[in-house]
């Protein structure tokens, strides 16, 4: 079996496959591998279950929307719009304070799990809403408290694990999303189907109570199991070796976290003004993708059945969710632009179909369908910012956040013009305005994936200043494991 596995290993196809799987390499000290499982098992178990039922709250608007509640609220204008403008601005709004409560020692293992117990709330009262206002004030309020789900779970996961652990580990996270939005229409078909009308509610009113019955005991979960930082207070299922093991293994600079000094630090240095303005793609990678939830209002408008319009869509997410695992994955140990052009080829032939949009139907089909390699491209992207910027809490949780605000800035107006309800299910400006941004994104990353190495070589100052201020932390975890060992 030794000499199978070394014989694969040798063919670069073969070594990529095994990588793709091992992820607890022989060559870790037994310490390390044992470390590892207790962090995916805390990690990965609560981060992805959150994320699920953060995309599952998103996806219920929409699946809510095209099945009774448009009705009920009389919602026939751009509300759908609307009510994504009212999360996405107060999403910009909470992104550096909540982050900034994440990058605190004390506070990093319970701010989500508190916030996931808010999220619930308010998807108990979106359940009772009967006029419009309700809700945008309602979505308002999600998207400022789910604020720092996504950038703070990529800060605790570049915090943990190494980057030929993170990309493996942060596509497995990544899945959550997908697999929230694909159950989501499986939800809601069977609830249309079985409790519409029961206790004198409709079918879009028992999505959001049940949503808020899945979200509600999963943030308990996390009170139990969220680690936080390396630097927080020593969770209950690791020993004091094994936090020290793992601050050795990812040593950092500072641990105050974002401070005010922060900004004045990260600003003074290039790495914001480069990674900020080359990851603009943000912005593009929120509006070239963003058509990819309005399956449903096409299947509506085409005269689909209500649990039609709710199940085709996901298989949309079910390739998102393959995508994102296997595309993250693999950026681990193949070229990050060839798998950005090989994802950004689908979608951008989803994108010139749908602009044309007169074609057959099973045309169409595909189209949509392309748009879930789409999932590929944000797990991508933030894991790579977060191998980039890993030595100091404070400033990687900074430029994350500052990236999420720019591009969620964006979001907010931009689909108001390009894909507004009214204009549903053709969009004749969405579609062609998401071929030019996907290009876009495609361009403006392949820059910065060739300019941020030949920056670093040309600042080595950086790296060595950083190993220079680690060097006296190392040296006392190395003691203290070395004792632990000897007895």
């Amino acid at each position: 079996m030794g000499r199978l596995l070394a014989a694969v290993k040798k063919h670069r196809v073969g070594a990529v496959i095994l990588s793709v799987f091992d992820w607890y390499p022989s060559h870790y000290p037994i310490e390390e591998r044992k470390l590892l499982r207790k962090l995916d098992l805390a990690i990965l178990v609560f981060g992805s279950l959150s994320f699920f039922c953060r995309f599952l709250g998103q996806q219920n608007v929409t699946n809510a929307y095209v099945s009774g509640m448009r009705e009920d609220l009389q919602a026939y204008g751009n509300e759908l719009n609307y009510y994504r403008v009212a999360y996405n601005t107060a999403y910009v709004i909470g992104q550096i304070p909540l982050m900034t409560l994440q990058t605190k020692a004390k506070i990093a293992p319970f701010l989500l799990p508190s916030l996931q117990i808010i999220w619930a709330i308010v998807a108990f009262c979106q359940s009772r809403v009967t006029q419009n206002w309700h809700l945008y004030v309602l979505r308002a309020l999600t998207g400022f408290f789910e604020a720092s789900s996504f950038g703070g779970t990529h800060l605790i996961l570049g915090s943990w694990f190494r980057d030929e652990e993170l990309f493996k580990r942060a596509g497995v996270w990544f899945m959550g999303n997908s697999l929230g939005s694909m159950f989501s229409g499986y939800l809601q078909a069977a609830i249309y189907t079985n409790l519409n009308g029961v206790g004198g509610r409709a079918g879009w009113q028992w999505l959001f109570l049940v949503q808020g019955v899945i979200t509600l005991p999963i943030s308990f979960l996390g009170f139990a199991f969220w680690p936080g930082l390396p630097i927080s207070p020593r969770r209950w299922y690791l020993t004091e070796e094994e936090r020290l093991l793992a601050r050795k293994r990812l040593p950092t600079v500072e641990t105050e976290g974002i401070t005010w000094k922060t900004f004045k630090h990260t600003l003074s240095r290039p790495m914001w003004w480069i990674c900020v303005p080359c990851y603009m793609q943000v912005f593009l990678l929120c509006q070239a993708h963003y058509w990819t939830d309005y399956m449903a209002l096409w299947l509506r408008s085409a005269g689909y059945s209500i649990t039609l319009i709710n199940i085709l869509p996901t298989f949309i997410d079910l390739l998102r969710a393959i995508s994102s695992w296997l595309g993250t994955t693999l950026a681990g140990c193949l070229s990050l632009r060839g798998l950005w052009t090989f994802q950004a080829s689908f979608v951008f032939f989803a994108c010139i179909v749908l602009s044309i949009w007169y074609v057959p139907d099973g045309l169409k089909y595909v189209a949509f369908y392309f748009g879930g390699f789409s999932g590929m491209a944000s797990p991508i992207l933030y894991s790579w910012v977060n191998s980039t910027l890993k030595t100091n809490y404070g400033e990687r949780g900074l430029i994350i956040s500052s990236m999420m605000t720019l591009g969620f800035c964006n979001q907010i107006w931009i689909p108001l013009f390009t894909f507004p309800t009214v204009e549903a299910p053709r969009f004749p400006h969405g579609y062609s305005a998401a071929t030019a941004f996907e290009f876009g994104m495609w361009s403006i990353l392949m820059f910065g994936t060739w300019y941020m190495p030949r920056w670093k070589k040309r600042h080595p100052e950086e790296n060595l200043q950083d190993d220079n201020q680690n060097t006296s932390e190392d040296d006392r975890v190395s003691v203290v494991i070395d004792v632990s060992r000897e007895k």
